[in-house]
């Protein structure tokens, strides 16, 4: 896959390379872990919050969410949203909705994403949240004592971070991590090239150390040919640094001894080591660099991309894992959608004709045929039967319950748009980069505007 641009980046003027670690530097089997967590976090709602026993019965499906949706908690709704803020599909539990509930519901309003009761799914990590959420709402619509809809999209939160925090999830990792974790040589490749250039490689993640250890040590130190140890490639790595907060609150370091793991107060400059927490305005004084010579490289819209846009001036890049199963189901289905665009301008040249008829009707007085509009009305009920089939065809490449995940319609989605907006480039992985020289000047191609085409 290729490098996708939205601004220029010019390589040669980055002097430091930092990297989230989940989804980002380490690959996950996505839909394993996934259903993993799913059924780990059932549990945590039966013993931590006295769920019912039956809703263990429950069965993880990878499909029935996509990254980018966002939860109306006060509904019981799971929403597409369009990058102007509309809803433009939705499910209520299992159920979608129909146009006419969907307009009755949300009609043209905007949904905002800082209103307490949405809940957004901006990464690989809220697919079984989004799963859980949609099951459980299904099963209380079907007669099951459960929370209402607000407090359940909470507690299946509380339940899910919990498995995440007191080593559920991680130790399963540990124990069976060739079944959740992809090693990728040319990650090390690309890491040992930016280091041959000269570039300082950081880690920030919210990961503790043991766990980040773990990972590192697992998909890093077996593919190094020019270092011993994963530590020797990069410069800073940051563990439990909280992100967001790290790019706003100015929480003090805690120094890391990589060979016992004990910690102690962080005091005077940061230099080359392993820490926890802390703050980026300390770290990029420290290391004696401008805003705009860090780029950061993460797989969450909000955490990764767009804090550091709202806060600091650091390049950020996306890694965005679904994205190379849409460009492949983009470039099987292209024959359709070229078929889609034909019948599309048939169609507008049709009632170009007939609006120009209603003109000479009403605004002129001239008699106009009626078989001539009769005829015309036949032929775009004929296109639009054409053009359905052919949407249908289409939509068989893509997410069956919500289709493409960068496009709401003809619009681009909500997390199209944010990617779009906060994003420098934007990637499938960390090492589609090692295509490109580490001076490369990425440019993006000038977009055109409705009235220039």
């Amino acid at each position: 896959m290729g490098i996708f641009i939205n601004r220029t980046l010019n390589l040669k003027k980055i002097k430091a390379i930092g990297f989230d670690m989940d989804y980002t530097i380490v690959r996950y089997n996505s839909e394993a872990f996934e259903r993993f967590t799913h059924q780990a976090t059932l549990k945590k709602l039966v013993s931590d919050k006295n769920y019912p026993s039956e809703i263990l019965k429950l069965e993880f499906d990878f499909k029935r969410v996509i990254q980018g949706l966002v939860i109306d908690k006060s509904k019981g709704n799971l929403l597409k949203v369009s990058r102007f803020g509309k809803v433009k599909s939705s499910y209520h539990g299992l159920s979608p909705l129909d146009f006419k509930e969907q307009q009755r519901i949300y009609g043209n309003g905007v949904i905002d994403l800082s209103d307490p009761h949405i809940q957004s799914l901006d990464t690989n990590f809220a697919v079984s949240n989004g799963v859980l959420y949609s099951q459980l709402v299904d099963l209380k619509e079907k007669g099951l004592h459960l929370p209402d809809f607000d407090t359940l999209a909470v507690e299946i939160k509380e339940a899910l971070d919990v498995c995440h925090s007191d080593g559920t999830l991680k130790n399963h990792v540990r124990n069976n991590i060739d079944q959740f974790i992809i090693q990728d040589p040319e990650v090390v490749a690309l890491f040992e090239r930016y280091k041959r250039y000269g570039k300082k490689l950081l880690v920030i993640t919210n990961s503790d150390f043991n766990y980040t250890k773990l990972l590192l040590d697992y998909t890093i130190n077996p593919f190094l040919k020019e270092h011993k140890d994963w530590s020797e490639l990069f410069e800073i790595t940051v563990t439990l640094a909280s992100k967001p907060r790290f790019f706003t609150i100015k929480t003090p370091f805690l120094s890391i001894d990589p060979a016992t793991g004990l910690m102690s107060n962080a005091e005077g400059k940061i230099t080359k080591g392993i820490y926890q927490g802390g703050f980026a305005g300390k770290l990029q004084k420290d290391l004696g660099l401008e805003g705009d010579e860090i780029l950061y490289l993460g797989d969450h819209i909000y955490g990764d991309v767009v804090s550091i846009k709202k806060t600091f001036n650091w390049r950020t890049a996306l890694v965005l894992d679904p994205l190379a199963e849409e460009i492949e189901a983009i470039k099987k289905s292209a024959p359709i959608q070229a078929e889609i665009d034909k019948q599309m301008l048939i169609k507008e040249n049709l009632e170009t004709k007939l609006n120009e008829l209603d003109l000479k009707k009403h605004e002129f007085h001239e008699e106009v045929p009626k078989e001539e509009l009769n005829n015309l009305f036949a032929e775009i009920d004929k296109v639009n039967s054409t053009i359905s089939d052919l949407l249908e065809q289409h939509r068989q490449f893509f997410n069956p319950y919500w289709g493409e995940m960068m496009r709401a319609g003809l619009e681009e989605s909500r997390f199209a748009d944010q990617v779009e907006k906060y994003a420098c480039i934007y990637m499938t992985k960390v090492s589609d980069l090692i295509e490109y020289s580490p001076r490369t000047y990425f440019r993006p191609h000038r977009r055109v505007l409705p009235h220039e085409s």
